[in-house]
C-alpha cells in the first residue's frame, strides 16, 4: 500500500502528482500485463538482445 503523506495547505493536484509518480515505479501495471500471457524465456532473451542493440545503435549515432 502506497502511503503519500500530504501537508497542511498542500494542493490536492500537487499530492495526486506524486501518488502517481510513485504508484508508476513500484511497476504493478506493467507486472500485472507481463502476467497476462506466458512469454517463452527465449523469446524474452531475443527482445532484451533487441533493445541492447538498438539502444547502443542510437548511443553510436550521437558520438559520430
Amino acid at each position: 500500500m502506497l502511503i503519500i503523506p500530504i501537508k497542511d495547505g498542500e494542493n490536492i493536484d500537487r499530492a495526486l502528482k506524486r501518488y502517481k509518480r510513485k504508484f508508476d515505479k513500484t511497476g504493478v501495471v506493467r507486472q500485472l500485463r507481463s502476467r497476462q500471457q506466458f512469454t517463452k524465456p527465449s523469446v524474452v532473451r531475443r527482445a532484451q538482445i533487441q533493445k541492447a542493440a538498438y539502444v547502443q545503435g542510437l548511443k553510436d549515432s550521437l558520438e559520430n
